[in-house]
């Protein structure tokens, strides 16, 4: 089951990614990346007030429980790894090709799946190790491609908070399979969820404020944001995406490495839609990075079976 959870959320991850870069077109980061967790937290609230009235049972798949301090401390610190790589990650996305940046984000998995050899004791079989070796080759190949838009991997500044958005990520990734591991078997998916929103909204409301005091003083708008419904639509891709990722992980047998890994799969419907939507350039030469992340995933997922 958690394998078909993590292609699940690689779907819709893929559209989150298009609905991100459709709203960054002339918006800044800050503004928008704060309506996306503002938004998700209203989606999810609900469910932690309705949990508390009684109005969800306890054996339900959302129901979440209540937490301490401490607990409480562990859900910040992972918003706080969340933010600052969603931020870096925006920032790539708003002055890169979709269709760059997607193939970036599906190397994230090799760097989940050192972590999770060296530090959660997963082993691989032939068939995975075989995915991922194809997987760091489509790496390699997608700067090539790169150079053809003048985007040099060495030297691109965009390239660097793509980079860094990536390993931060891998450290969430990571993160998230021990908070919800045997290590944490109290803890509910959809309480970790819920607060690594809630918290992300209170610390981007911060950031926020400064950036208004910033543009007010520099005689800017307070707030410069053409309103796109693609804005909510993030949202909306996003929560359901992290409801089933985290689902799957809260399942015993799944490994992150893994599942981490189908997730960047995401990259062949923000491809299409690069193609297709924002109308890229160059595909012929990223189709072969694309092929070989698929052949990847065919791998894994064989030999995940």
């Amino acid at each position: 089951m958690w394998l078909g959870l993590a292609f699940l959320s690689a779907i819709l991850l893929g559209f989150y990614d298009v609905f991100k870069k459709q709203s960054l077109k002339e918006n800044p980061v800050i503004p928008v990346l704060f309506l996306n967790t503002l938004f998700s937290s209203i989606f999810l609230l609900p469910l932690v007030i309705m949990s508390n009235a009684g109005l969800i049972e306890s054996d339900s798949v959302f129901y979440t429980n209540n937490y301490g301090l401490e607990e409480h401390g562990l859900f910040l610190l992972k918003a706080v790894i969340v933010m600052s790589s969603w931020i870096c990650g925006y920032i790539g996305i708003k002055n890169l090709p979709i269709t760059i940046v997607g193939p970036i984000n599906a190397t994230r998995p090799v760097m989940v799946l050192l972590g999770a050899l060296t530090f959660l004791s997963e082993h691989l079989n032939v068939w995975q190790w075989i995915g991922v070796i194809i997987a760091i080759l489509s790496f390699y190949l997608l700067s090539r491609s790169g150079k053809k838009e003048g985007i040099d991997f060495k030297h691109n500044k965009w390239i660097f908070f793509v980079v860094l958005a990536n390993v931060l990520g891998a450290i969430s990734a990571l993160y998230d399979r021990w908070l919800l591991g045997p290590a944490h078997a109290h803890f509910d998916q959809v309480s970790v969820q819920i607060w690594n929103n809630v918290y992300q909204c209170a610390m981007l409301a911060i950031i926020l404020v400064f950036v208004m005091s910033h543009n007010r003083r520099n005689g800017k708008k307070m707030i410069d944001l053409n309103w796109k419904w693609s804005i909510v639509m993030i949202s909306v891709c996003l929560t359901l995406a992290d409801f089933v990722y985290f689902t799957s992980l809260s399942q015993g047998a799944a490994m992150v490495s893994i599942v981490s890994m189908i997730r960047r799969s995401s990259v062949v419907v923000s491809f299409l839609c690069g193609a297709l939507i924002f109308k890229e350039k160059n595909l012929r030469s990223k189709l072969l990075d694309l092929l070989l992340v698929i052949v990847s995933l065919v791998f894994l997922f064989y030999g995940s079976r």
